[in-house]
């Protein structure tokens, strides 16, 4: 397969209230990457987003940056789940021919627009939710809950674990300017937290922040223009089952239990290989089971694994280097893939993990996700 690289990323500031449209954000976000990569908007024939709740077309954006002709426009409905499957996926066009290079992008006002569960009009659903409706069962703190919970029981997990997580990710996000959390807190701190949906407290949950990320993928002869080292995407993996939250066969695991296996084969890898590991974390409870599903140790023992420093530096792996999603902010995920990027670039300035070269970026919760494989050099 032919090498596809990320040569650039942008993103606007992370705020909780923009006062700007997903439009002008999705465009700052995107003309800053291309500035990253030292490319012109003519160098640019594909674009693609993906959405849940609000966003911008991808032909608007365009628009807006200087592109007036696309080989090839996608939008993925759907949240962090299809995260790691929109950079595989323009990758795969670009591989294909079909473009010489794309420009992904989420634009969101999480917090100050289209909050994710909030209900303007009538409560009318469809589908499955309209078994889940009647018992108040609809938003994700509510379907992560049930899957910590049952992890709990299972294995002994407890809300110290999950709170070991949260405690070392805001300890990261201290060193980001851009973070918009970057408080320090301790196990007391985590404790006191309100209740969001048992066992989650608020430091469970990622924040909620307006703001855009965008990140440009080239073929191999377009990355040689770009004026920045490429970051290559060396192996990709999803799945996504066809069962609701409710019926997963087992709320221990998630999706990563299959696609792990599937990323590790396909990339030659394994997990001690990686020296970055930025872990889609909408919920504590995601990292600690893809941190199980990954292989990077046994089922309960996440929480002893962050106690004992093993995911921070100096550790065996450091996770969420910037804080994610619980502190950086929430941008649906494509700022894992930013960071990633920095990361292998040797550019996250007092936040760098020391000679990184591999760098895994996992996207989606319960069923429904997938990861990807970065590398400084070329697979």
């Amino acid at each position: 397969m032919k090498p596809c690289a990320i040569v650039g990323i942008g993103r606007t500031a992370y705020s909780r209230n923009s006062g700007r449209t997903t439009l002008a954000m999705g465009a700052e976000a995107s003309r800053a990457a291309l500035a990253d990569a030292g490319l012109d908007p003519a160098d640019i024939d594909g674009i693609s987003t993906f959405q849940n709740n609000d966003s911008a077309l991808g032909h608007l954006v365009a628009h807006a940056i200087g592109i007036d002709d696309l080989t090839w426009n996608c939008s993925f409905q759907g949240g962090g789940n299809q995260t790691a499957s929109v950079v595989a996926t323009a990758a795969s066009v670009i591989q294909a021919g079909l473009c010489r290079a794309v420009v992904v992008y989420r634009s969101l006002n999480g917090r100050s627009g289209y909050r994710h569960g909030s209900r303007t009009g009538p409560m009318e659903v469809d589908g499955e939710w309209q078994f889940d409706a009647p018992q108040g069962y609809l938003v994700p703190p509510q379907w992560l809950a049930m899957f910590a919970r049952r992890h709990q029981m299972v294995y002994g997990s407890t809300c110290e674990d999950l709170g070991q997580i949260a405690i070392t990710q805001r300890g990261h996000a201290a060193a980001n300017p851009h973070a918009v959390a970057r408080q320090p807190i301790t196990m007391d701190d985590y404790l006191a937290g309100r209740w969001v949906n048992e066992p989650f407290r608020v430091y469970d949950c990622s924040y909620e922040v307006d703001g855009a990320v965008a990140i440009v993928l080239a073929g191999e002869e377009m990355a040689r223009k770009s004026t920045r080292d490429p970051v290559w995407l060396a192996a990709a993996a999803e799945s996504h089952a066809g069962t609701g939250w409710d019926q997963w066969d087992d709320m221990t695991t998630m999706y990563s239990r299959e696609a792990g296996p599937r990323l590790w084969k396909r990339s030659g890898l394994q997990p001690s290989d990686v020296d970055v590991a930025c872990l889609y974390d909408c919920f504590t409870y995601t990292v600690m089971a893809t941190m199980e599903d990954f292989g990077f140790c046994e089922k309960g023992e996440v929480g002893d694994y962050f106690a004992e420093g093993r995911a921070t530096y100096g550790g065996d792996v450091v996770v969420n280097p910037h804080g994610g999603l619980l502190s950086e902010g929430y941008i649906h995920g494509l700022n894992h893939h930013f960071e990633a990027v920095l990361q292998l670039r040797g550019d996250a300035g007092p936040r760098q993990v020391a000679g990184a070269g591999v760098a895994l970026v996992s996207a989606g919760a319960g069923p429904y996700g997938g990861a990807n494989i970065l590398t400084a050099e070329k697979p």
